[in-house]
């Protein structure tokens, strides 16, 4: 157990972050998820925009390296060109 007062406070504040980047991380990779599974090319079309969204904004935040994000964008609208 963490002994300096700063050492507790930063247990608390890195345990908020952690739990924080698990809920953008996973909601992420749902929706990607959500979207892989889409057939309709109009459908796929419009999600697009919200997913890529959501991808860069995990990129920013440091949750997912931005080669990562690059590489699912990537994937993606490769996804929609194939429809």
């Amino acid at each position: 157990m963490a002994n300096h007062k700063s050492a507790i406070k930063r247990i608390k504040t890195s345990e908020k972050k952690r739990i924080n980047n698990r809920y953008y991380s996973r909601s992420m990779r749902s929706a990607v998820r959500k979207f892989r599974g889409l057939t309709d090319k109009v459908e796929a079309t419009k999600g697009l925009p919200k997913v890529v969204s959501m991808i860069d904004k995990n990129a920013k935040r440091g949750i997912i390296h931005k080669k990562k994000a690059a590489n699912l964008k990537s994937k993606l609208t490769k996804m929609i060109a194939s429809l």
